[in-house]
């Protein structure tokens, strides 16, 4: 059973498996408290598949610091290993 972390984890028992694969707090909590966290088949795009302006507003939303000056490729790196 996993363990309750309140109303800030909306899926406990995700949050535990992304931190014990090593993920910071923060993103382990970004992945957890998605609308469909847990399910298995997610639809998103590719980051390689999205425009520069589309990297740029999903690194804006989680707090990237220097991703105006990024380029695609910086911006794709950022937003995977934040």
């Amino acid at each position: 059973m996993a363990k309750d972390h309140g109303n800030s984890i909306k899926n406990d028992k995700q949050y535990e498996e992304l931190r014990d694969k090593g993920m910071s707090k923060e993103k382990a909590a970004r992945i957890a408290n998605t609308q469909n966290s847990g399910e298995k088949g997610g639809k998103a795009d590719k980051y390689e598949e999205r425009t520069k302006d589309e990297l740029y507003e999903q690194a804006k939303k989680i707090g990237i610091e220097g991703r105006s000056d990024m380029t695609k490729d910086e911006l794709i790196d950022a937003l995977r290993n934040h």
